[in-house]
């Protein structure tokens, strides 16, 4: 990481509150760099620039922290992780955290799992696989303390993918961009539907970008129905209480 990379990334921080130390600032440089190496072998993130990657998934990810919803030594999960965003950063800031890294693209889960064995963060499991197929599954369904989700489909369908995984008093937390008030009513009527509430609701921009953001806080207050979540795919496509216009 360049200086002047380190220093949009320490700026970043510091406007959501987090306060690096000198280890932590060390691992992000390590993760850039293995980023860019896995990118030149594999297409892991469209993001290719070290400025774009600092600050759309370092910072951003980081930005899931802002209220204080994710606790040091829960177990999270991160569904949608991508090329481990924000579960790499999160990890970085806190390695207690216990965090399972969700996504259906092995290629990506195969790099998340070797990076945070070259970043010494041995509390991140990474899976491959579905949350449908998850929330399903008695060894998941229930299980988890908070779940991440970072702007992978529409709020309702985010909820219904989530709330089935977590454990009854746990906290979803969903990070989006500019949410519409349609949305965000669907995203309600989800929640009530399997089992949430939705309790907080952030809206900042990212820092230096300055690109808005909201981040949705969902609480579980009871169990989910058996019904949810519906078969792979369908919640995105076919989004509880709310069509796209």
């Amino acid at each position: 990481m360049t200086p002047e990379g380190e220093q949009l990334l320490l700026e970043g921080l510091n406007a959501l509150g987090i306060h690096p130390d000198g280890r932590a600032v060390n691992r992000f440089a390590f993760l850039l760099a293995l980023l860019h190496e896995g990118n030149a072998r594999v297409n892991l993130t469209a993001l290719k620039t070290e400025r774009d990657i600092v600050l759309k998934h370092f910072v951003d990810s980081a930005s899931c922290l802002i209220g204080g919803h994710l606790a040091s030594g829960e177990q999270v999960l991160d569904i949608g992780t991508g090329a481990g965003f924000p579960a790499l950063p999160l990890a970085i800031l806190d390695p207690a955290r216990q965090i399972t890294a969700l996504d259906s693209v092995g290629k990506k889960i195969k790099f998340v799992d070797a990076t945070a064995s070259a970043l010494e963060l041995d509390r991140i499991t990474a899976l491959t696989g579905r949350a449908e197929h998850l929330g399903r599954n008695a060894e998941h369904r229930a299980t988890y303390d908070r779940v991440v989700v970072r702007a992978v489909a529409a709020l309702p369908a985010i909820v219904e993918l989530a709330l089935p995984l977590l454990k009854v008093g746990g906290v979803l937390v969903a990070q989006k961009g500019a949410l519409t008030s349609d949305e965000l009513d669907a995203g309600a009527q989800a929640a009530l539907e399997l089992g949430g509430l939705i309790v907080a609701t952030e809206t900042f921009t990212l820092p230096v970008l300055g690109d808005a953001r909201s981040l949705i806080v969902v609480k579980k207050t009871g169990a989910t129905s058996a019904r949810y979540p519906r078969r792979e795919g369908v919640p995105a496509r076919q989004p509880l209480f709310w069509k796209a216009k």
